[in-house]
């Protein structure tokens, strides 16, 4: 099982960018997929997440409508299109899955089986 992410890089503040976490070895359907970032020092902070076989994600309630998180299962990949972007928004970006997991885990890194190598997303003048 791999989960590939790419997409991050270099912004300046009120750029967008879009992230990719393609999926082998697993059907991301048939499982919670969520994107995790974290920033130097800090802990890794949920983003967002989708229910199995959902195409409705839910958030963290620092996105505000800045980022937008989708699906395509026939390629088997989940993005993130974050918009407005800020200076506290610099970090790697990590997606994750995991089949058995409960809702009320979403947000909880231990939760995940399946991990990302992560993505850096840099926000800087």
């Amino acid at each position: 099982v791999q989960l590939q992410a790419s997409g991050g890089g270099l912004v300046q503040p009120g750029g967008s960018l879009r992230l990719s976490c393609v999926a082998s070895g697993i059907s991301l359907r048939n499982y919670v997929v969520s994107w995790f970032r974290q920033a130097p020092g800090e802990e890794r902070e949920f983003v967002s997440a989708f229910n199995r076989g959902d195409n409705s994600p839910f958030y963290a309630i620092f996105v505000k409508g800045r980022f937008t998180a989708s699906r395509d299962n026939a390629k088997n990949t989940i993005y993130l299109q974050m918009n407005s972007l800020k200076p506290e928004d610099t970090a790697v970006y990590y997606c994750a899955a995991d089949r058995q997991i409960i809702r009320s885990s979403y947000s909880s890194s231990d939760a995940y089986h399946y991990w990302g190598q992560g993505t850096l997303v840099t926000v800087s003048s």
